[in-house]
């Protein structure tokens, strides 16, 4: 698959802003990118994000990796 290859058929990435507890879908699409590993996550699927970074997660693990990234000494 190529960078112009749609991950969903019929839906681009959306932009979302992440709220506590919710988010806000600021430009509709089917689904974001984690900002560790890249990955599609569709929208109906997203769990984990962060307020402060405005970023999503696709999984505990990724979330658990930024934190490890940001805290290096």
């Amino acid at each position: 698959m190529n960078r112009h290859d749609h991950p969903f058929p019929g839906g681009n990435e959306a932009t979302v802003q992440y709220l506590d507890a919710d988010f806000r879908i600021v430009r509709p699409g089917a689904y974001v990118r984690c900002a560790v590993t890249g990955q599609p996550i569709p929208l109906e699927r997203l769990r984990y994000w962060s307020v402060d970074r405005q970023e999503a997660y696709a999984s505990p693990e990724a979330v658990l990796e930024r934190l490890k990234s940001l805290h290096k000494v």
